[in-house]
Parts: structure tokens; C-alpha cells; sequence
């Protein structure tokens, strides 16, 4: 039995698209396309268009980018009719989505002078294409739609008519496997999404995919409510399948008009943005007079609040201002408002603000509170409850509150269900996990007290650490102990490099108490004092200076930001912060003071700020921060302080924010005996139902396998990848592609592999010791073979593109121009950011140059390191082009390196190198042009402009700087010679100077 090729595939789904109701368009060119969107709009707004008014319907079509576009399209635009009056024209119906007119195309072809590209299937919209669907056969890597898309959006959409800039979602399929993502200037393929039904199940084969998704009013509605058009980020953003249920169910409740809720959505999964989306659809229903977006203050941190204004300009205010809030609830036209629980609690209990605030009172409002599990269990749940009298409440919760960790209030155990009623949709960890919306933890348990060390407790007595409990252990007197608090410092010194990718990413640290926070600031100040400053790490610190705080973090204490005013300030900490915002004001260059509540705030949002763009490498903490924050590059916790229920999962999960692929998990350093509570938040928050039992399963899914279990699972990947090429030699020996992609494939699981195990200490050990069946220059060699494919399949890739059209019928099978036969049938992600190391760059290879040149007089060492340097260049998937650049400077230049003295052999190997680079240039371009019998002046202009924007030149401008044009058949593959010199060059000259 034949397997479905790309084809039958693309006319299986057209055909199942018509039985949905889509009109069917033959295959047709950009130009039908602008025809037909003439037709479409005229019927949906049923008038007749002149040409006039058409064309300025398409000169309006034409401006702006992706995002531009995307307003544009749930407007309207003018045009000027014939008789002076301006005509408003309908593009796409918000409102009422399942009005727009739908259709399906195949095969539609965008052509330009430099550009060919044929699209497999398009969905339009009143004409506009808002969906292009891109399909693989079967057997394919998905991420090579992903990758099609990406080459038709750089280089195909801006051509003609431009309406493929107006395309809002994109669809790619290898027929078991489909996912959809929005169009943005910058694609990303983290950020692909499946589909799933309201239980979290996957619907991934392409056929049921299209009947749910594709069915034309949900489709129509994912575009029209679904899609939040960022204005900060300038991004359209898409709802998963979860936020999409959450939103619909509450919606449902109003429209009911009776009868609260809570959605149970874990943490880091996008809670807020649902929220804010059920907010603002909300607020466009007739029959709700308000609805109140709550938040606590506490999570308010500075990337937060530009977000709600993001959505809603100037909505969160930074000052206490609850006389704005009385005025926007008594101002009919202000239907949203976002407010802090703080500010409302005010308004509606301060006799000064009470009386103002009766008019709204008995309206019909919406609360939708944001982290309810944390704001909602004080006396201002009830009294918004008893001032508000046709109210209905949803609450939002990563960590709900259940018997099993329920909160007494003075008004007795209170559970989120008691407070809000049930769930309407959930979506715990393990979901996230499996949808990779979150990373898994890798927990590490270490001891620094060993069973015969003698501890010290409170009343000046020694015991044996063997023979203390855990109460005896959690002791202030030892917990606080110098001695051992420099023994866990420099634990974490020498972890954090493999932790962190050699601070690629960045790592916090909580602590019990204040007190403690003291002992660890001064401890890393005392053991870093003697390291040069690049190696130090930067620690920063932020904490109450108010009463002790030690004790039990359950996730529901205030984090907020603590008034420095407060009467509760206790001197000797306000000394100590005092001296903690001095240090980081001398190291980043700034001028805050911590006894100035406005200077601390902006203290507060500079180091947020800083945490997150990677200038902190350890944020050192008590509460705050432990929820609430959210900063992709933190991949580990550090923690020495007793985590339970809530506060535990809060914790850990500000490591598992998805940020890039070499970020695969987020680290836990536990220095407290913390695997029974672990077990018994995950017990609670990982489960759906709630309930104990399952909790194995659960564990395996959340926290991955221990060194041991990932180190034997390493030695068989290895074992399986010497059964295909039994040494790095041996891959040359592979001449059919199965052999070829069963490297490549294996190589990759061992890539990622070893990209998990860099975050242990004791890999390094381990591979250097020869116990894994490879060491690390073998792994290494294996690399170049990875690269040298990846090579050699990206030029096959650039030979078939030069490939002349043989028809100018628009044919079968998608892609750019060439028929199903033609098509390379090399799909893989090589997934390069495993290997790229962010340490290894220029200045980094100049730097091992220097140590070179200072030990020339040791042959020997010379040669080793001569060696060791072009290994490294060798295995960069970046720098490989470079290598023989910077093996020409070291053999030709390098010795005739004469300094007056060894300290001017720094300045002297990068000056000599920047003029180096210069001059070959110069020379390679200059051999270029004779190559090509190019102008070198014009073409050298056209390589500095393209480096300049980042364009490649277009056919003309090319062609213009040859000094013998190529006759009229030859001149696209002749254009794309040049294109491809120039990317050489710049592939070996450019960014080498420093």
C-alpha cells in the first residue's frame, strides 16, 4: 500500500473543505485573487464597486505591515465614490463572523521578478486570503512547512497586490501532526500550537483538525475574537485551545445570567491573557453594564502593568488612586476597567468613596479576578459580595485552594469552589507539559550536611547530624550558621556555570528569612572577592524591611512591594537594604535609595527589568518575586527555605517558562529536605481531579529522571548512534539517504540529550572519564559530520531553487515554483541552537589567539592549542566559516607579531586581526568581480547596502553591475550566483572584526 503523497493530501482536505460549505476557487494566479476579492467584497457589502473605488480600495490594501494590516482588517477603510461622498467598506465582519463569506483556493501562484512561489492551500475571507495552509507529505518533519511558511512570508507576501500580508493564521500539516500559529513579522516555531477538544485531548490528524478548527464559524471566530492584536510588541497573538474554552465557558455563564466560576489554569500558562480576553469581550455585551478586572497588587510587577495597558491604554495606574476608580465606575462610557482588589476594597468601604459608588451597586457587573487563590480569602471577597448586588464573579488560579490545603477565614475553611463555585475548564501542569506550553523540573535534593558533621544548636550544644530530625535541622542557630552557608555558596558557585549554560541563563535564590538573605549576600561578596569582575556573578537582592517574614512559604504571604515608610520598618534591615540598593547602584551605574518609597518602586522595576534581559545572574530573595514573575531566561531555583502547596509549584514554576531550544527543563537545587512536600503539591496541583493516588505517574510526568536514569538512557543513544556510523570517519561512508537521515536523526536525540545533561555537574566528570561509551572529542567529531550534512543539504536546497520553471502553468505539489518530482526530499530540522554556544563568538576565538601568541616559545603547547582553537571553530555551526580565515591570520601574520612587551599582545592581535579582515575583503571582493565581470565599485555598493538592511539585491540592481549581461534565459540563475557570493562573503567577513 502506497503512502498519501503531499498532493493527494492537499486535494483530500479541498474536497472535505466543500462538503464544510467553502466555495471552491480553481487554481488561479495573484491577479484572480485581486479579482475575485472584488466580487467578495461587493457581495458582503452589497454594492456595486467602480473601478475607481476599487482601486482605491487596493492602494489602502497595499500599505503598512502584518500588524498594520491586521487593524486594518477588523475596521473599515474608505473610499471616495464618484458623486464626492465617502463610501465605508465592510473587510471582514467582527461581529457577526459566521456573515463572512468563505472560500477555498489551491494552488495559487505569487510571482515576481524574483520571486516564484506557489501556495497548497489558501482560505479566503471575503475574498482576502486569512489562512494558508501549508502541507508535507507523510513522513515528513512538520517543521519544514513550518520553515516553507517562514522562506513565502520574508520573501513572497509584500509582492503585487500585497493581500497576503493580510493572512492572520497559519495551518501546517504532515498529516498525522498539525498545528496553527499567527502571522508575525518574526516567526517562531516554539510557538506552533495543537489543537485540542475541551478535555485537553489532542486532535492532531489533519481531517479531524479540519472538521473542529476549520469549520467555518470557528474559524471565523478564532479571527475575529481570538486573535489579541498586541500594540506594544506590535504582535498578533493567538489563544490555545484552553484559553479559547476558558473564555467561551465564562461567556456562557453570562449569557445566562446567573452563576460564578473559577478557571484552574497552571501556572505559566497564560493565565492573564485569558482573563483580559474575557474581560474585554465582556465589556462589548449590552446587557453588562461593568466589568471589573481585578488584580492584586502584589503581581503588578512593571512588564506587567505595561501588558493590561498594552490591551488597554493606561489602564493600571502606579499610584493609589482610588478616586480615578469611583469615577470610571460612575461613567457609563467606561465599560473595562482593570483596578487593583486594594483600590476597590477602598471604594467601596471608605465612607468618603461609599456614598459616591451606590449608583453602581445594584448594575449588572462581572468581576473577573486575576490569581484568585491569593486575593480572595480576606473580609474583601465578602464585602464585595454584600455591596454588589447583581454581580457575577470568576476567579483565575494556577494553584487553587482545596480541603486538602484549604484557608480558614474568620468566616471558616474556605475553598476556591466555595468562593466561586466550580471549574469550568482546568488545564493542570501535566497538561502544559505535554503540550510543551511549560517545561518539566529537574529537582536536585543536596545535603551540605553530612550524617558525622557535629551541628550546633540554639542552646550552644553539639549532636551529630545523623541523629537530628527535621525540626532539629530547620534549627535558626544552624540554618543561619556562616560555615554552612558558605559551603552551600560554594556549592552554588561552582553548580551555576553547568546550571546556567555558563550564565547563558539566569537563576534565583530564596531563603527562609531576612536574616538569612544577610548571611548569603555576605557570604557571596566574601567568597567571589578575589575573582576577576567578568567572572563574578552579579547578585541583587530585594526583600521587606519590615518584621521577620521567616517561616513556611505557602504561596498566599503578601509579596508585594513593602512600603519604606511603614512604622513597622525595622532599622538594622533598612541598613541593610540600604547597603544592598548602594552595591547594585555602584555596579549597574544608577542612583536609587530604599528609604524613599518612590525611589524603592523604581528600584523594584529596574531590577524586574534587569532579571529579565539577563544583567542579574542570581536574584537573591525571601517572598518576593516567588510569584507573579515571570522572566523566560531563569532556568534555576536555588532554594534554602521550607516550600509548601502553593508557594512550592509558584516557586518552581518561575524556571519553566518556555524561551528557546536549548532551554529544556528548569532547574531545582533544594537545600532543604523538600521531596515529601514536592510530592504532596504535586499530589494536589498535578492532578485534574484533586484527589490523591496516581501520584507516580504525575511525578514522572512533572519532574524528570535523576542523573543515573538520564546517564544510562545517554549511553544507549550513543550505543544506537555507533551501530550506524561506528566512528566520525564512518558517516562519510553513508551514500543512501535512509543511512544519511538515521544519523542525522540519532545524532539529534544525542544532541539533546547531552543538551539536558550540561545542567549536571557531573557530566563534564563523566565524559572527561570515559565512562559513557564517548568522549568529548569524539562527540565533537560527530558534530563537524552533523554540520557538513547540514551543509551539504542546505546547497542542494539552493541548486534546486536556481532550478528554471518548466511551465508557466501553476502545476501540482507547492512549494516555490517546481513540480512534487522536483521537490529535495531533505526534510529535517537540524535543531542548530543545541550546538550554538553563545560563549564561543569572535572575541572569544581572539582571546585564545592572545594566549597563543604569549606561549609561542613552548612549541609543543603551541601546537595544541593552535589545534584545540580550529576544533572549536570547526564545531561552531556559526564560526565554521570563519576557520579559515582565522587560520590564515595565525599562520601568516600571527608569527610576524612583534609587541614591545607580553601586555601589549592583547591590543596588538585584535588591531592586526580588524586590519586583517579589512584587507581580505577587499581581496575576496575583488576576485569576485572578476569571477563574475562585475563593476567592483557598483557591486561593492550593493554588498554594503545589503549588509546595511539586511536585503539581498534584486535581479536589476544586480545586473546592472556586470560588465557583459547574460543573455535574458540565463540571467535569474546568473543574479542568484551573485546573491549567493555575497552571503558568502558575508558568512566569512562579516561580524569578525571587534
Amino acid at each position: 500500500m502506497s503512502t498519501q503523497s503531499e498532493i493527494a493530501m492537499e486535494k483530500k482536505l479541498v474536497e472535505q473543505l466543500e462538503r464544510m460549505g467553502y466555495e471552491r476557487v480553481e487554481k488561479c494566479n495573484e491577479a484572480d485573487l485581486v479579482k475575485n476579492l472584488k466580487v467578495q467584497l461587493e457581495k458582503h457589502n452589497r454594492i456595486q464597486l467602480t473601478s475607481d473605488e476599487f482601486e482605491q480600495i487596493k492602494d489602502k490594501l497595499k500599505k503598512g505591515d502584518v500588524f498594520d494590516k491586521a487593524r486594518m482588517l477588523r475596521g473599515r477603510i474608505d473610499v471616495i465614490g464618484a458623486d464626492g461622498m465617502p463610501k465605508y467598506i465592510e473587510l471582514f465582519s467582527v461581529k457577526h463572523w459566521c456573515q463572512n463569506l468563505f472560500q477555498v483556493a489551491r494552488q495559487v501562484t505569487n510571482r515576481s521578478a524574483d520571486n516564484h512561489s506557489r501556495y497548497d492551500v489558501t482560505i479566503l475571507m471575503n475574498g482576502l486570503p486569512l489562512v494558508q495552509i501549508e502541507l508535507k507529505a507523510r513522513g515528513s518533519d512538520i517543521r519544514s512547512a513550518f520553515d516553507q511558511i517562514d522562506r513565502y512570508r520574508s520573501k513572497s507576501y509584500d509582492n503585487n497586490s500585497g493581500l497576503f500580508g493580510f493572512i492572520q493564521l497559519f495551518i501546517i500539516s504532515n498529516g498525522v501532526n498539525t498545528r496553527y500559529f499567527s502571522n508575525n513579522q518574526k516567526l517562531n516555531f516554539q510557538f506552533t500550537f495543537e489543537w485540542a477538544n475541551e478535555e485537553n485531548q489532542r486532535i492532531n490528524r489533519l481531517d479531524e483538525f479540519a472538521e473542529s478548527f476549520m469549520e467555518r464559524c470557528h474559524l471565523s471566530k478564532m479571527i475575529a475574537r481570538y486573535i489579541v492584536l498586541h500594540e506594544t510588541s506590535r504582535n498578533l497573538m493567538v489563544l490555545r485551545p484552553y484559553q479559547y474554552y476558558a473564555v467561551e465557558r465564562i461567556l456562557e455563564r453570562v449569557g445566562y445570567g446567573r452563576g460564578d466560576g473559577h478557571i484552574w489554569h497552571t501556572t505559566g500558562s497564560g493565565k492573564t491573557l485569558t482573563s483580559f480576553k474575557a474581560s474585554q469581550i465582556l465589556s462589548q455585551d449590552p446587557n453588562v453594564d461593568k466589568v471589573l478586572f481585578v488584580v492584586d497588587r502584589r503581581d503588578l510587577d512593571y512588564q506587567t502593568a505595561l501588558e493590561f495597558n498594552a490591551f488597554s491604554a493606561n489602564s493600571v495606574d502606579t499610584t493609589e488612586n482610588t478616586r480615578k476608580l469611583v469615577e470610571q465606575l460612575n461613567d457609563d462610557a467606561c465599560k473595562l476597567i482593570v483596578t487593583t482588589i486594594q483600590k476597590l476594597n477602598a471604594a467601596i468601604s471608605k465612607d468618603r468613596f461609599k456614598d459616591q459608588c451606590k449608583g453602581v451597586a445594584s448594575k449588572k457587573v462581572v468581576f473577573i479576578f486575576d490569581e484568585c487563590h491569593r486575593s480572595q480569602f480576606g473580609e474583601t471577597h465578602q464585602r464585595i459580595c454584600d455591596f454588589f448586588s447583581h454581580r457575577q464573579m470568576f476567579g483565575f488560579t494556577g494553584t487553587p485552594i482545596f480541603d486538602a490545603n484549604t484557608v480558614k477565614t474568620k468566616y471558616g475553611n474556605k475553598t476556591t469552589r466555595d468562593l466561586f463555585g466550580e471549574a469550568l475548564h482546568k488545564y493542570v501542569i501535566t497538561d502544559a507539559i505535554r503540550d510543551r506550553n511549560v517545561l518539566r523540573f529537574s529537582v536536585e535534593y543536596r545535603d551540605m550536611v553530612k550524617p558525622d558533621d557535629l551541628v550546633q544548636l540554639e542552646d550552644g550544644s553539639q549532636a551529630k547530624a545523623s541523629t537530628l530530625n527535621n525540626e532539629q535541622l530547620n534549627d535558626k542557630a544552624f540554618i543561619n550558621a556562616p560555615q554552612r552557608v558558605d559551603k552551600v555558596v560554594n556549592d552554588i558557585l561552582a553548580l551555576h556555570p553547568s546550571k546556567t549554560f555558563h550564565r547563558e541563563y539566569t537563576a534565583m535564590l530564596c531563603v527562609s528569612s531576612v536574616d538569612l538573605l544577610r548571611v548569603y549576600y555576605e557570604s557571596f561578596k566574601k567568597l567571589q572577592a578575589d575573582l576577576p569582575d567578568e567572572e563574578k556573578l552579579k547578585v541583587a537582592t530585594i526583600f521587606s524591611s519590615g518584621p521577620d517574614d521567616s517561616g513556611e512559604f505557602t504561596g498566599l504571604e503578601d509579596t508585594s512591594v513593602p512600603s519604606v515608610n511603614d512604622r513597622n520598618v525595622d532599622a538594622g534591615r533598612m541598613e541593610f537594604l540600604k547597603a544592598c540598593v548602594s552595591d547594585y547602584n555602584r555596579l549597574y551605574t544608577t542612583s536609587y535609595d530604599a528609604a524613599d518609597s518612590k525611589s524603592f518602586y523604581e528600584y523594584y522595576q529596574d531590577l524586574s527589568r534587569r532579571v529579565k534581559s539577563k544583567e542579574v545572574d542570581i536574584l537573591l530573595v525571601v517572598n518576593m518575586f516567588l510569584t507573579g514573575f515571570d522572566s523566560p531566561p531563569l532556568n534555576t531555583l536555588y532554594v534554602d527555605k521550607n516550600l509548601k502547596h502553593h508557594g512550592l509549584i509558584q516557586a518552581f514554576s518561575r524556571t519553566n517558562r518556555v524561551f528557546d531550544a536549548k532551554k529544556s527543563h528548569g532547574n531545582i537545587v533544594c537545600y532543604r529536605r523538600l521531596k515529601d512536600a514536592t510530592d504532596e503539591a504535586l499530589s494536589i496541583f498535578a492532578n485534574r481531579d484533586a484527589k490523591a493516588g496516581g501520584i507516580d505517574e504525575v511525578i514522572s510526568t512533572v519532574i524528570m529522571k535523576p542523573y543515573p536514569d538520564l546517564i544510562d538512557s545517554f549511553r544507549e543513544e550513543v550505543a544506537q548512534l555507533k551501530a550506524i556510523a561506528k566512528t566520525p570517519d564512518a558517516v562519510d561512508e553513508l551514500y543512501k539517504e535512509e543511512e544519511q537521515l538515521n544519523f542525522l536523526a540519532k545524532f539529534r536525540d544525542v544532541l539533546r540529550m547531552q543538551n539536558t545533561l550540561k545542567t549536571f555537574n557531573e557530566f563534564s566528570e563523566d565524559l572527561e572519564g570515559a565512562t559513557l561509551g564517548i568522549d568529548e572529542q569524539t562527540l565533537l567529531d560527530y558534530q563537524s559530520k552533523y554540520l557538513d550534512k547540514r551543509e551539504e543539504v542546505e546547497a542542494a536546497e539552493r541548486e534546486r531553487r536556481k532550478k528554471k520553471p518548466t511551465t508557466t502553468d501553476p502545476g501540482e505539489g507547492g512549494g516555490e515554483d517546481e513540480s512534487e518530482a522536483e521537490q529535495f526530499k531533505f526534510d529535517f530540522d537540524f535543531e542548530i541552537d543545541l550546538i550554538k554556544r553563545d560563549e564561543v563568538n569572535v572575541t572569544y576565538i581572539l582571546n585564545l589567539i592572545e594566549k597563543l601568541k604569549q606561549g609561542e616559545s613552548n612549541q609543543k603547547n603551541y601546537d595544541l592549542t593552535r589545534d584545540m582553537i580550529l576544533n572549536v571553530l570547526q564545531t561552531d555551526p556559526e564560526l565554521r566559516h570563519k576557520k579559515q580565515l582565522f587560520q590564515d591570520f595565525i599562520d601568516t601574520k600571527l608569527p610576524k607579531l612583534k609587541p614591545d612587551s607580553e601586555d601589549q599582545v592583547e591590543g596588538f592581535v585584535k588591531q592586526l586581526f580588524n586590519k586583517f579582515v579589512v584587507e581580505k575583503r577587499e581581496e575576496a571582493i575583488e576576485l569576485a568581480c572578476q569571477e563574475m565581470n562585475a563593476d567592483t565599485d557598483g557591486f561593492k555598493a550593493l554588498y554594503e547596502e545589503y549588509i546595511y538592511r539586511n536585503r539581498l539585491p534584486d535581479i536589476k540592481e544586480l545586473l546592472n553591475v556586470l560588465s557583459v549581461k547574460p543573455k535574458i534565459t540565463a540571467r535569474k540563475a546568473v543574479a542568484e550566483q551573485m546573491r549567493e557570493k555575497m552571503e558568502e562573503l558575508a558568512t566569512v567577513y562579516e561580524s569578525s572584526e571587534t
